[in-house]
């Protein structure tokens, strides 16, 4: 894998002053950057939330379609507060000092249908490194009928990507659950991940292993429980992901694929212009900061800035530091992208695609 680097001539003091600054105010408040009590309480109810209707359903008590439905699609949103707000830390080792602590709250990444080591490799190693890189980052390495960046290969059909992208991302963790995760752990093999002598046998056989025990207890013993036809169950199913699809996607996507947000290439030594923590000012984005409540459903994920800078710290206290993040940026002339709303920031990102859609290679610059 040819990895590029980033600039160690051209870079200001902002991380060591972001740092200690961030620092400070753990040490003054006397809190950790860990999970607190809000937290461990959020993480019962997403799990509660995820289980509980699952359980109701496998007892057979349900006999309406409309109930099932329901029911399907709660968990669905209780799927996606986990992978928003329970795994995504635990797997950046921000829920807990503790790496048991980690590692088993990681494993939720699994209980949903997923997979925590390819999810580690794709989004902890390579779109937290090269976020927004062509060909490095993997959040944007994207089929021939998406084009996610200016860099990226056009294709007439991309022409109207910002309409059909909606279905795209709506299916997204059912391509996680049935094909995604098998090729993703193949071809990071292959680019030198899991070299280990038969880590990657290993791994392939404990991917499966999880994938059957989710199915299990999400599909087949709802089959067989449920005083329903398996047709219903199969689309209720099939529903849950889709609205489980459509928030985790929208939620990433929006922080990255915007008209502020840059999109860099090394130049022939393979060297990224910036410094790594300059680089993940220029190519990340904030939205909706006002709002609290969408902030805990979504795991502080509309403050992106806060989490690529400082992925280490707990989701729970980004709102309290982005203001300590927002003054250093400014006071070191360096960019800080936020949408006052996420409905203003779904549009930007729809203009965005469009844009990439309809233009050349190179083209569409921020």
């Amino acid at each position: 894998m040819n990895t590029p680097r980033f600039s160690t001539t051209r870079h200001s003091d902002f991380s060591k002053t972001l740092r200690s600054r961030v620092n400070a105010y753990f040490k003054t408040n006397n809190i950790s950057k860990h999970a607190n009590k809000s937290m461990v309480s959020k993480t019962v109810f997403m799990l509660f939330v995820f289980f509980a209707p699952l359980v109701l359903i496998n007892t057979g008590i349900i006999h309406h379609a409309l109930l099932l439905f329901v029911l399907y699609i709660i968990s669905g949103l209780g799927m996606a507060g986990i992978g928003m707000g329970i795994m995504h830390d635990a797997i950046h080792g921000s829920y807990s000092k503790n790496r048991k602590v980690n590692k088993y709250l990681g494993y939720t990444m699994n209980l949903i249908g997923a997979n925590a080591t390819v999810w580690k490799i794709q989004h902890n190693v390579l779109h937290h490194t090269y976020t927004n890189i062509q060909q490095a980052d993997d959040d944007i390495n994207v089929p021939f009928f998406l084009r996610f960046s200016p860099h990226a290969r056009k294709h007439r059909v991309q022409k109207f990507q910002h309409i059909y992208v909606w279905f795209f991302y709506s299916i997204s963790t059912l391509l996680w659950i049935t094909a995604k995760d098998f090729v993703r752990l193949h071809r990071y093999k292959k680019m030198g991940f899991l070299n280990k002598k038969g880590e990657y046998r290993r791994e392939m056989l404990k991917l499966i292993g999880w994938k059957l025990i989710y199915y299990s207890y999400a599909l087949i013993l709802p089959l067989v429980m449920a005083p329903l036809s398996p047709g219903l169950i199969i689309l209720a199913f099939l529903g849950m992901h889709l609205v489980t699809g459509l928030c985790i996607s929208s939620v990433f996507q929006v922080a990255h694929i915007m008209p502020a947000t840059e999109y860099p290439l090394a130049d022939g030594d393979g060297i990224i212009e910036n410094d790594w923590f300059m680089h993940q000012l220029a190519t990340t984005s904030n939205f909706s900061p006002g709002s609290r409540f969408f902030s805990w459903l979504i795991g502080g994920l509309n403050y992106q800035v806060e989490h690529h800078l400082l992925p280490n710290v707990c989701h729970i206290h980004y709102r309290k530091i982005s203001h300590i993040v927002m003054q250093t940026a400014q006071e070191y002339g360096l960019p800080y992208h936020m949408k006052k709303t996420f409905v203003s920031a779904v549009a930007d990102h729809m203009r965005m695609l469009r844009q990439l859609g309809r233009t050349e290679i190179g083209t569409a610059t921020s």
